[in-house]
């Protein structure tokens, strides 16, 4: 049994939701058995609930009580996925004390150091620093969304924008980008058909609303799936995490904006990887860069370079990895 334990909030984001969603997508097609813990957010709760999962909720501040060791021997799991960032000791040493397994995601907590793998996916220099027995680094351990084989499409002219900068958009990028793009429109002369997603988490809607009046951009919320959503657009502004890299998968050519410093080296990457634009950290950032799309051929280049520098195969090869160790750690 393994449990994948994730934290969601306004501040964290949802991205550890849908990661752990997409995961749970392989282990169903796998037929293991999994438990999902999450801490108690109703934007979370909510979204599980539509997709029919019943998770358990922990208090994730606890660590005092070793819940992590009651719920091993209740649950009998056999080992243990932190997806939650910041690991603390306190969660590391209850886990290891139950003789199973522990691997954490993009984990930089002192409780990552007892890890027995670290999933850093968005990691892609600078590996030296990232604790943990073993580091699996770089987009090959990246949990995508199985969706994106079906939707996956070239694009070779830009008419369609989609903005998307997160499930929560935290510090409001969304609203600059908007001035950005109106500003643009108006000299050029040429209208694109732009869509601004607003997330589940997101605090920003009215203001949004407001500032897109009289433009005809159009304001979405509520997606059933954001994958299915990018087949219908030929370029997207992306914050700098995971959607950012599942646009590439997608043959979806994007500028990126890192909305923290950890996602600053993933719009590098791909921009190293001629996937996609790197607008800058968001308190910087250089919205006008999208400006290079008009050059005669970028967006075939881009969108042919996607699904080249990004795979499918993140999900499977994390399972292959966590199952291994379950397996030889029961033997001893």
């Amino acid at each position: 049994m393994l449990a994948i334990c994730i934290e969601c909030s306004h501040q964290r984001g949802m991205g550890h939701l849908f990661r752990a969603l997409n995961l749970v997508s392989t282990l169903k097609e796998k037929r293991e058995p999994y438990i999902l813990l999450v801490n108690r957010d109703e934007t979370a709760l909510s979204i599980l609930r539509e997709k029919n999962i019943m998770p358990v909720i922990v208090d994730l501040e606890d660590i005092s009580s070793d819940w992590e060791g009651k719920l091993i021997r209740e649950k009998k799991i056999t080992v243990w996925l932190n997806d939650r960032l910041h690991t603390g000791i306190e969660t590391a040493e209850h886990v290891k004390a139950e003789k199973i397994p522990l691997f954490t995601i993009d984990d930089m907590g002192r409780g990552a150091a007892l890890a027995d793998g670290n999933f850093a996916s968005l990691i892609f220099e600078g590996r030296d620093s990232i604790p943990g027995k073993k580091v699996y680094a770089g987009s090959d351990y990246l949990i995508l969304n199985p969706e994106i084989a079906r939707y996956r499409r070239k694009r070779d002219k830009l008419e369609t924008i989609l903005v998307t900068l997160g499930g929560s958009d935290t510090y409001g990028v969304t609203l600059p980008v908007i001035d950005f793009l109106k500003n643009w429109e108006k000299e050029t002369g040429v209208h694109k058909k732009v869509s601004i997603l607003i997330g589940p988490g997101s605090r920003i809607r009215e203001e949004a609303e407001r500032a897109i009046e009289g433009t005809g951009f159009t304001l979405l919320s509520g997606v059933a799936s954001l994958i299915e959503l990018f087949s219908r657009f030929d370029f997207a502004i992306t914050g700098g995490g995971v959607t950012a890299l599942e646009a590439a998968a997608s043959g979806l050519p994007c500028m990126v904006v890192a909305n923290e410093v950890h996602e600053i080296q993933i719009g590098q990457y791909l921009e190293r990887n001629g996937c996609a634009l790197f607008a800058g950290y968001y308190k910087e950032m250089n919205p006008g860069r999208i400006k290079e799309m008009e050059e005669v051929g970028k967006i075939s280049e881009m969108s042919q370079r996607g699904p080249e520098t990004v795979d499918l195969s993140g999900a499977e090869r994390i399972c292959s990895v966590i199952y291994t160790k379950a397996i030889t750690s029961a033997k001893t």
